[in-house]
Parts: structure tokens; sequence; C-alpha cells
């Protein structure tokens, strides 16, 4: 479980980018975190795996204080964190399966660091984490050769490979035409409900927020103003999250989207 209790974040230059924030998160919920650019969706989730520190209340993962951790102790915290970004941070000169396999170097010994060489069943626990994702035939081709769906797909299987009991996505989608972002969307779904494992994902689709995920939490100047079943969200619900803008946010989806 991931429990925020009156959590605030705050920047060095004052900027208040989280506050107040009360939320509790139960394994295996697929939760999208919505609302405009700089509301403060992407420091909400980044908060979770200690990539950003929280500055006032307390926020716990499994009854682990996460503000209290320290070296070896939040690394070793972090893998139990999947992290899948927009830009999707691949090795593009190398092979899908190398991309996947570095999933595993924090937990090499230094020779095996050093050589790169990995253990069979590391081979096949990336090969497994591949095939999850439909992209196993693409193992041995370099990943300047796969398309965007498919390179978000192999940061996908990189983060299935180290066994998370949570995933969080910022923006996974973003740079993804509306075809291959629903099948990208299948993906995490499926992973979901068959492996249990938490997705909290930061999103600007809206309705592919309300089709795929089963709870909305939406963040307006920091704050959460809604949070609750999909089936709940209302126009007027929307309308409060993002200021009477959503038909603007839509609009530069649409020509992002014809841009991809």
């Amino acid at each position: 479980m991931i429990e925020f209790k009156n959590v605030e974040k705050k920047y060095a230059n004052g900027t208040t980018a989280l506050q107040n924030i009360n939320l509790k998160i139960e394994q295996g919920e697929f939760v999208a975190v919505i609302g405009l650019s700089g509301a403060g969706k992407s420091t909400l989730i980044r908060c979770i795996n200690r990539m950003h520190d929280i500055t006032e209340g307390q926020l716990k993962v499994d009854e682990v204080d996460v503000a209290k951790l320290k070296g070896k102790q939040i690394r070793q915290f972090r893998r139990r964190i999947g992290m899948i970004f927009q830009s999707f941070n691949l090795v593009t000169r190398t092979t899908v399966i190398k991309n996947v396999m570095v999933s595993f170097v924090p937990d090499l010994p230094l020779w095996r660091k050093l050589t790169g060489i990995f253990t069979k069943e590391q081979k096949i626990k990336a090969l497994e984490a591949l095939d999850k994702v439909g992209i196993l035939d693409k193992a041995f081709i370099r990943v300047d050769q796969l398309s965007g769906g498919q390179q978000q797909r192999v940061a996908l299987a990189r983060t299935l490979a180290q066994n998370p009991d949570i995933i969080l996505a910022d923006e996974p989608i973003a740079s993804l035409d509306p075809v291959t972002s629903k099948l990208v969307m299948d993906d995490f779904k499926r992973i979901n409900k068959d492996m249990n494992i938490s997705v909290i994902m930061n999103i600007h689709h809206v309705e592919i927020a309300l089709e795929y995920c089963d709870r909305i939490i939406g963040i307006r100047k920091g704050a959460v103003v809604f949070d609750g079943e999909s089936s709940k969200v209302t126009q007027e619900i929307l309308d409060d999250i993002y200021g009477g803008k959503l038909e603007e946010v839509k609009a530069s989806l649409e020509e992002k989207s014809a841009n991809v």
C-alpha cells in the first residue's frame, strides 16, 4: 500500500508543487493522475520512489517511511518500483535484450558489471519479460530499428524484468500515435490485472485514462481536487480539475498526435 499523509513538496525556489496530499493506493490498483501541465502530477508520482523528496508530511510504501531511507536502503527500495518515462530511456545502439538486462545490473558482482556478462537465468528472465509485452521476436534487434511503440514496450519489459510491486509511468504514451497508444495501454492493463502490479500513471489523455484506469486522481495547483472511480468522473468534475481548459488540452494533444 502507498499512503500519503499531509504531504507537501516545495522546491528550492519557493514553488509549492504539492500541498496537503492525503491518499491511499492499495496493491493492484490501476490509477491515473490527471491535470494541467505544471499541476504537480509528475512530482506526485516521483515522490513515491524518492526521485523527489517531500518537504512536509509522511509517505509510506508498505509501512516503509520513504523519507527516512538512506543510501543503500533507497537503492534496495527502488528495486521494488519500476519507472517508465515518456522518453523511453533506452540505449538505442544496442540490442533489445541488452536493454532489458540493464535492470539486473544493480545486483551484479563487480566483475559482471565490468564485463557485461549476464547469467543464463537473467537472460531467460529478460526473454520472458519481452514475451509478456509481445516483442520476443525483437530480442536481438537494435533498439533504433524499432518503432516508438515497440521501444516503449522494451522499456516496459525492462521494468517487468526487475519483478516490481509497483510501476510508475510518467506520460508513457505522450509521444505515441493513437493506435500505438492503445496497444501500450493494453499491455499496462494486462500486466496490472494478470500480475497484480500497482500502476500509477501520469497521463494527459483523459479519454484513455477513463477507459483503462480504475481510479482517477485529479490534481490542480498541487492539490487533490478529485479522487474516485473512473465511472464517477463527470464533465463537471473534469472542468474543476482542468479549470475549464480541458478542450484546450484536447486540441493540443490532437495537434501533437497529427505530427507523430
